[in-house]
């Protein structure tokens, strides 16, 4: 009991002087691969103005 009270008075908490800066380097790369049957792609391509 002793001992825990002697650590409760060493604990210091401070604030930065500096504000606390986080770089974040991300790269998103997103593919999309799509097979289409003959006759579905006949039809989007005789429609193309609703695609």
């Amino acid at each position: 009991m002793v001992g825990a009270s002697a650590l409760a008075g060493c604990i210091q908490i401070d604030t930065p002087d500096k504000p606390i800066e986080i770089n974040l380097n991300i790269n998103i790369r997103q593919e999309v691969v799509y097979r289409l049957d003959g006759d579905a792609k006949k039809l989007i391509e005789q429609n193309s103005e609703i695609f």
